[in-house]
């Protein structure tokens, strides 16, 4: 028999758990107690046998295949017997823990899952087409939390302590993390993962969901080959990220799209793609690179588009700026409400700059720049729908006027079939039908008066 770990097989532990001893002298588990401290006895041996140093320079997959034939000769060497099933778990569980994010490595890979919240270690939700669950997955105490976080923070060198208790950062795949620690966090460890396909979606899949219709999408696509600037408003999580992306795919290969994020999130697929990223300061306060110097940069390469991911801050007076300077057919996103409220935080935003302007000023230049407002929303069912697609209209005493040119209208809501209701093609005529058709979009059959589209 070999090596008995942590004293397993004294004659105490036989009598309280479910140990047994096979005829041939080897060992068989029972009981998840004991699986952890078999998973805590081979995580010792991998620290003291291994060269981690070697180990953490592969690959993600080399080093789940090399820990997988590691633990392999451990279960051989132990002489441990253990059900086909109870192994399988007992290896993905050292490998999760040790080169992985331990019990949430099951929802990172569940591409049905979009969002997962921990709060502390014995709470875990995670978000599945638009609806929030609480999961049975816990962590085994606090500091197993922990030891997660700070695996998804050290490789890009942030820190997380009580000096520095709020951290943004990005998994190997993309996916957007946030963490909160105590002292600012009161019941433990809080941490946030915004997850995102591997592939983007396309406008006819968000058709197929019902967050919009074939005659908005094709509407969508004109405005876009027509070069019009576009800011899609909604709250958090709605999906204006998804359909900046969906979006963005209809941009001709021929033009130069420099992105402009505060942490990357798009995948588009082109193939002249120039992104740009912002920098937070270092731990010594310096280094940082904010959205703005980004977007004064991007002005210097020759972008015949730019996206910037969100706008938030005094970096909309340059974006603003920038459309308005022959940069057409520019995105964006921002969060709001409505249409109208998009506008008055951009308004305030532009105030927040350098540039001292007076407001009737800023609504003439925010007339100017913005073409299209698009309202998205994740309505109380949990599915998300695009609630207006609106023209901005100058008029001649300086005030804009929003108008909607297709809208959703709610008529009901049950428990069995969610929010009802329909999407209507307005009766209103877009003036930018003329600029679309000076770049070859003709949507005069798609402006059916009052008709459900």
């Amino acid at each position: 028999m070999g090596v008995d770990p942590m004293g397993f097989f004294s004659n105490e532990r036989r009598r309280k758990k479910k140990w047994l001893d096979a005829p041939t002298q080897k060992r068989s588990l029972v009981g998840e107690y004991y699986l952890q401290e078999w998973v805590n006895h081979f995580k010792s041996r991998i620290l003291r046998e291994t060269d981690l140093e070697q180990l953490t320079r592969m690959p993600v997959v080399e080093q789940r295949l090399t820990l997988n034939r590691l633990i392999h000769r451990y279960l051989s060497e132990e002489q441990l017997i253990i059900s086909s099933g109870d192994r399988e778990q007992l290896i993905n569980q050292i490998i999760d823990e040790s080169v992985g994010f331990g019990p949430l490595e099951p929802l990172l890979k569940d591409e049905t899952i979009t969002e997962i919240i921990v709060n502390g270690p014995f709470e875990v939700y995670c978000e599945s087409n638009g609806k929030l669950s609480l999961t049975d997955i816990q962590f085994r105490d606090e500091e197993a939390l922990r030891h997660v976080i700070e695996r998804i923070v050290a490789p890009i060198g942030r820190r997380i302590d009580v000096s520095s208790p709020m951290v943004d950062a990005r998994l190997p795949d993309g996916s957007r993390v946030n963490v909160v620690i105590p002292p600012i966090s009161l019941k433990g460890p809080l941490l946030t993962i915004r997850k995102f396909r591997k592939e983007p979606i396309r406008l006819e899949e968000l058709v197929s969901f019902g967050s919009l219709t074939q005659t908005m999408a094709e509407f969508l696509i004109a405005l876009i080959r027509g070069k019009q600037n576009l800011v899609i408003s909604g709250g958090t999580g709605s999906g204006k990220t998804t359909l900046l992306n969906a979006l963005a795919c209809y941009i001709p290969e021929y033009e130069r799209i420099v992105t402009i994020e505060d942490m990357a999130e798009l995948r588009i697929p082109h193939p002249h793609v120039a992104a740009m990223e912002a920098r937070p300061p270092n731990v010594e306060g310096k280094g940082e690179i904010t959205i703005r110097q980004l977007v004064r940069n991007a002005l210097r390469m020759r972008p015949d588009r730019m996206i910037i991911g969100e706008v938030r801050g005094a970096e909309a007076f340059d974006m603003l700026q920038a459309m308005n300077t022959g940069h057409e057919g520019s995105l964006t996103t921002i969060h709001a409400n409505s249409p109208d409220d998009a506008l008055d935080r951009l308004e305030a935003m532009v105030m927040m700059s350098d540039v001292l302007l007076p407001a009737h000023m800023i609504r003439s230049y925010l007339a100017g720049a913005i073409d299209i407002i698009i309202q998205v929303s994740r309505m109380k069912d949990g599915r998300r729908r695009m609630l207006a697609i609106s023209e901005l209209i100058r008029q001649e005493d300086g005030t804009i006027q929003v108008k909607d040119i297709f809208r959703f209208v709610q008529t009901g809501i049950t428990d069995e079939e969610g929010v009802q209701g329909d999407f209507i093609r307005t009766e209103y005529v877009p003036k930018c039908l003329n600029r679309l058709k000076a770049y070859g979009e003709d949507v005069t059959s798609l402006m059916r008066r009052g008709n459900q589209c």
